[in-house]
C-alpha cells in the first residue's frame, strides 16, 4: 500500500477497517491499492481512471459517459444471490440460502488472486445524511473504477463518518471484483458469478459481474444488510421512493413513501411533474419521538431504468439526460457520440454500438432472437442534486414525516388504479399480498405473475413472517400511522390495451393526498376505499386538463370479484409455506368474507362502481 494510502487509513484509527483491507489485499492480490477520502479531487480522479481504463467512454454531451455490461450480465441474478446461513439456522423457503462455511470456502477459492494485475479501490460512504439517526457508514472494496464512480454519484461521501466511529465495527462492507476481463473489458467468467450476503459479518461478496444491480454494494446489497438490522431494532428498511406531494393552489407539502417492484412506475411516480423528489429507490423509516413516522433517502443519486423515458411523460429526467452534467449511461445504443434508448420518443439510428458490441438493425443473438437497439434494462446514473424538483428537505438529518405509503405492482387484470386501505393492518395486508408481472430488470422470463410482498421479496434476508410482523408492530408504535394505498397503472382491457395513460398517475396521487387531509369522500368496496367519480373528474380537469368520462371510471374501477378471489387463493397458497403472523391470516379471511358477501348481495362477479357509489358512499 502506498504511503499516502497508509496515512489515510491510519487516520481512521480503526483496527476493523485495517483488518478487512489487509485480508482482501492478501486474498485478491491487487497490483495497486487506491484509498479515497472525501476530497473532491480524489473522487474526480476515479472518474478519470474509469475513462482511462475504458470502463466508461465519453459521449458528445459534456460530463456524459457510457458503460457496457456483458451481454449476459444485464440484471439482478437471483439464482446466484444467496444468504450465507450459519449451521443450525434457517430462513424462509423463498430465500436462496447456502451454508455459511461452505459459501465462504467457495468464495475464498474463487477470489484467490482475482484482482491480480488490477487496482483495488477502497471507498468510504454514508447511507443516509451524515450525523443522522438513520446513518450507516459503509466501505466498498472493488477493482472496478466504474463501480467506484457510480457510487460517487449515488451516495454521500463517508470518510468523515468513519472517523466518528472511533474504532467501532458498526459499519457495512462490500467486496467486489469484476474478475477476469475479455478484450472488450467485459467480465469473462459470468458463469462463476456469485453474490453472497454474510449477515454475521455485515458484509457482501460479489464477483465475476459488472451490472450495477449486482456490483454496486451500497444499493440492493446494502438494503439486505439493513433489512436484517431493521428487523432486530424495530424500524423499517424498505424498497421505497420518498416524495413531496403538492396539491394545486394549496400551500402545503405532504410526504409519501412508495414501494413498487422494478419497472412498475416507481421512479416516474416520484418524478410526477409539479411534485418534489427526495429519493426513488431505498428508504429507512423510523418511529419518531412525537409518534409520527419519519423517513430518509439513504442514497443521494438515481440508478434509473431509462427505457420509455421521453420528453412527454418524464420531462425533468429527459432534460437531465440530454444536457451537460456528470451522468453515466449503461447498455444504451451509441451512434456518433449520442445515446439512444427504447421508447425515447424520437427517431433512432439503424446502427451503432450497444451491449452486444457493434450493432445493426436486424442483428440476432446466438439463439436467433433479435437484439434491440438498447437493453430493456438499460440505465442512467446521476446525482439527485441535478434535478430541478429536488425537495428542500432531502438532506434533513431527521428525514421527513410520512403521511401516506403506496404499494404498486404491474397487474393487467385485477386491481383498480388506486385503493385506500381501511387502516394500518389492512395496509400491511395490501403490501404483503402485492403481485407483479415480471420485467427485464431481473434475469429470466418476462410476463410471469410473481409474488412481491412490499416490492421487497428479492431483498428480504430474514424470515418473511418476522418481516411482516415487524410491519404490523411498527404501526402500533405510531400515534397516527400513515394512510396506505394500493396502486396499479397497468390495468388492461380484453384486447390488451391499457385502460389509463401514464400521466394519469398524477390524479391518483393527488386524490390520495387529499384523503390524507380529509378533503374527499370515497366509495367503500370489499378491497378498500376507491375514489368517487366526481372527485376524479375534477382532478383530471384541474391537474391533467383533460376530460374523464364515466365510461373510463366504470372500466378502471370495476370491482372484479372473481379475479380478486383468485388472487386471494394464490396468496394463501404462497403463504402456506411461511410462518406468517396471525394478523395477516385475519386480514386474508376478512377480505375473502367481504368479497363473498358482495358476490352474494349483487349476484354477479363484476361490479360497476357507478352503480354502487350512491349506496355505499362514505
Amino acid at each position: 500500500m502506498p504511503d499516502g494510502a497508509r496515512k489515510k487509513l491510519a487516520a481512521l484509527n480503526n483496527r476493523h477497517v485495517e483488518d478487512i483491507i489487509a485480508e482482501y489485499t492478501a486474498l485478491c492480490r491487487p497490483d495497486k491499492i487506491t484509498l479515497v477520502t472525501d476530497d473532491p479531487e480524489e473522487r474526480a480522479r476515479i472518474r478519470q481512471i474509469a475513462l482511462e481504463k475504458g470502463e466508461e467512454k465519453a459521449l458528445s454531451v459534456a460530463g456524459h459517459t457510457v458503460h457496457y455490461d456483458g451481454f449476459f450480465d444485464q440484471g439482478r441474478d437471483k439464482a446466484c444471490t444467496k444468504v450465507l446461513v450459519p449451521e443450525g439456522q434457517s430462513l424462509s423457503p423463498r430465500i436462496n440460502t447456502l451454508d455459511r462455511k461452505t459459501g465462504l470456502a467457495e468464495l475464498h477459492q474463487l477470489m484467490n488472486g482475482i484482482m491480480r494485475g488490477k487496482e483495488m479501490f477502497v471507498r468510504f460512504f454514508c447511507l443516509g445524511p451524515g450525523g443522522s439517526a438513520f446513518a450507516i457508514p459503509a466501505m466498498q472494496i472493488t477493482d472496478s473504477a466504474y463501480v467506484a464512480h457510480s457510487e460517487d454519484l449515488l451516495y454521500r461521501s463517508g470518510y468523515a463518518e468513519f472517523h466518528k466511529l472511533q474504532g467501532s465495527d458498526h459499519f457495512f462492507h462490500f467486496i467486489h471484483s469484476a474478475g477476469a476481463l475479455d478484450e472488450d473489458g467485459v467480465a469473462r467468467n459470468v458463469a462463476q458469478r456469485r453474490v453472497y450476503i454474510d449477515l454475521v459479518a455485515n458484509r457482501v461478496f460479489t464477483i465475476n459481474n459488472q451490472y450495477a444491480g449486482n456490483s454496486v454494494g451500497l444499493k440492493k446489497l446494502a438494503l439486505r444488510l439493513a433489512i436484517n438490522q431493521a428487523n432486530q431494532s424495530d424500524w423499517l428498511a424498505e424498497h421505497m421512493f420518498l416524495m413531496g406531494v403538492h396539491p394545486v393552489a394549496k400551500e402545503r407539502t405532504t410526504y409519501f413513501a412508495g414501494a413498487f417492484p422494478s419497472a412498475c412506475g416507481k421512479t416516474s411516480t416520484a418524478m410526477i411533474p409539479g411534485q418534489t423528489i427526495i429519493g426513488d429507490d431505498i428508504a429507512y423509516l423510523k418511529a419518531w419521538s412525537d409518534g409520527t413516522c419519519h423517513a430518509v433517502n439513504i442514497e443521494s443519486g438515481i440508478f434509473g431504468i431509462i427505457s420509455d423515458v421521453n420528453p412527454i411523460d418524464d420531462p425533468l429526467i429527459y432534460k437531465c439526460l440530454t444536457t451537460p452534467r456528470e451522468l453515466i449511461f449503461s447498455n444504451v445504443l451509441v451512434n456518433d457520440g449520442r445515446p439512444y434508448w427504447l421508447g425515447m420518443g424520437m427517431p433512432t439510428p439503424a446502427r451503432g454500438t450497444n451491449h452486444s458490441g457493434a450493432w445493426f438493425e436486424g442483428k440476432k443473438d446466438d439463439e436467433g432472437k433479435l437484439i434491440p437497439l438498447a437493453h430493456k434494462n438499460a440505465r442512467y446514473t446521476m446525482r439527485l442534486s441535478e434535478l430541478e424538483n429536488l425537495d428542500p428537505q432531502a438532506e434533513n438529518p431527521d428525514g421527513v414525516p410520512i403521511s401516506a405509503i403506496i404499494y404498486g405492482g404491474r397487474d393487467s387484470d385485477t386491481n383498480p388504479p388506486i385503493v385506500q386501505a381501511f387502516g394500518w393492518e389492512h395496509g400491511v395486508f395490501i403490501g404483503a399480498t402485492l403481485e407483479s408481472e415480471t420485467t427485464a430488470a431481473t434475469l429470466g422470463q418476462e410476463g410471469q405473475r410473481t409474488f412481491a410482498p412490499m416490492a421487497n421479496l428479492d431483498f428480504i434476508v430474514v424470515p418473511l413472517g418476522l418481516y411482516l410482523a415487524n410491519h404490523f408492530k411498527f404501526g402500533k408504535r405510531l400515534n397516527k400511522p400513515p394512510l396506505v394505498f394500493g396502486t396499479n397503472y397497468f390495468l388492461k382491457d380484453e384486447h390488451g390495451r391499457f385502460l389509463n395513460e401514464k400521466t394519469d398517475k398524477k390524479a391518483w396521487i393527488l386524490w390520495a393526498e387529499a384523503r390524507v387531509h380529509g378533503e374527499y369522500g370515497a366509495v367503500a368496496t370489499p378491497i378498500g376505499w376507491i375514489p368517487r367519480y366526481a372527485d376524479l373528474q375534477t382532478l383530471f380537469d384541474t391537474t391533467l386538463h383533460k376530460p374523464y368520462s364515466r365510461t373510463d371510471y366504470a372500466r378502471q374501477f370495476e370491482i372484479r370479484l372473481d379475479r380478486l378471489l383468485e388472487k386471494l387463493a394464490r396468496i394463501e397458497k404462497m403463504y402456506a409455506a411461511e410462518s406468517a403472523p396471525p394478523t395477516l391470516g385475519e386480514q386474508i379471511a376478512a377480505q375473502r368474507s367481504r368479497l363473498l358477501q358482495w358476490r352474494a348481495d349483487f349476484g354477479r362477479e363484476r361490479l360497476n362502481p357507478l352503480e354502487i357509489e350512491q349506496a355505499v358512499a362514505e
